[in-house]
């Protein structure tokens, strides 16, 4: 699997690509981290290959939307071992909470995901076990009209990349490629792993 810088960050492209449109790829579902060293994992929404953004969707109640706010620094953490590889990539995030990109992908979403912006929010304290779901739509699909209430809970988190590192696994060594963002383009290099 050695391959060229060049082919490498192609490679890292065209796995973010899939992972954002696959949800049965194990790199749909990253780690990602935010500047206050808290992790979670989140659902790759998108990846734009020009800007090299990644787009991921939360509850603006969560903790961690103030922990962007206050330090945009963030880390996403993607692995495949099938294919023994792991790409770790870091930025710089933002919530986007209005506009016509947080409007698309609000509009883009089934019913079913936008109840969960109908809910208590993340972190809520129950006596109980609970999805924090209002009771009538605990398994429910609501209509369009009962979403309206959840929109101004729904934002987009989106990553602009500024380090790319792909780490492949290989019995007879491993092999890691690092890229740093200069402006709107790459520069590659070897590192020992």
């Amino acid at each position: 699997m050695l391959m060229s810088l060049t082919d490498i960050r192609r490679d890292i492209g065209d796995r973010l690509t899939t992972a954002a449109s696959d949800r049965k790829v194990p790199m749909h579902a990253p780690v990602v981290v935010t500047g206050d060293v808290d992790a979670r994992i989140m659902v790759l929404r998108a990846f734009d290959s020009n800007a090299w953004t990644l787009r991921f969707h939360t509850d603006t109640r969560a903790p961690k939307v103030a922990a962007i706010d206050a330090d945009p620094r963030m880390a996403v953490l993607f692995y495949d071992k099938a294919a023994k590889l792991q790409i770790r990539v870091r930025g710089h995030g933002a919530v986007l909470r209005n506009g016509a990109e947080a409007d698309a992908a609000w509009q883009a979403s089934a019913n079913f995901a936008r109840r969960c912006y109908l809910g208590d929010g993340p972190g809520a304290v129950s006596d109980q076990p609970t999805s924090g779901l209002p009771a009538a739509f605990e398994g429910v699909e609501p209509t369009d009209e009962q979403t309206i209430p959840a929109r101004p809970n729904f934002g987009i988190v989106k990553i602009r990349l500024e380090t790319l590192d792909w780490f492949y696994l290989k019995h007879t060594g491993h092999v890691r490629a690092q890229f740093d963002r200069d402006g709107d383009e790459w520069q590659g290099r070897w590192l020992s792993p």
